[in-house]
């Protein structure tokens, strides 16, 4: 499970836009689980999303296929929803680790 924040700015209509990102990158419809929505894609036998605490940030749960890859699209999900690209979210992933 991991936490990722959100841009500025994008955190307004996130639960929404966390669930129609999931049908644009994946092309699955999610479905509605308790705390958000799921998807199973590929290499993906599972893939949770929810919103963090104050709407701020999301946390993605997944569960893959060991011997399957397909982590462009799962990149590219990230890159739209949180608004930071990979390279972005390494280097505030790296400074959050150090303090």
């Amino acid at each position: 499970m991991q936490e990722y924040p959100i841009k500025r700015g994008l955190t307004k209509d996130l639960e929404s836009r966390a669930a129609t990102e999931l049908k644009v990158c994946f092309g699955v419809e999610p479905e509605k689980i308790e705390k958000g929505y799921r998807i199973r894609y590929g290499a993906l036998r599972r893939l949770d999303v929810m919103t963090g605490a104050g709407g701020k940030s999301v946390i993605i749960d997944t569960e893959s296929d060991t011997g399957a890859s397909d982590n462009k699209r799962f990149r590219t999900y990230l890159d739209v929803v949180t608004g930071f690209t990979t390279k972005e979210r390494v280097k505030r992933a790296k400074s959050t680790a150090e303090e």
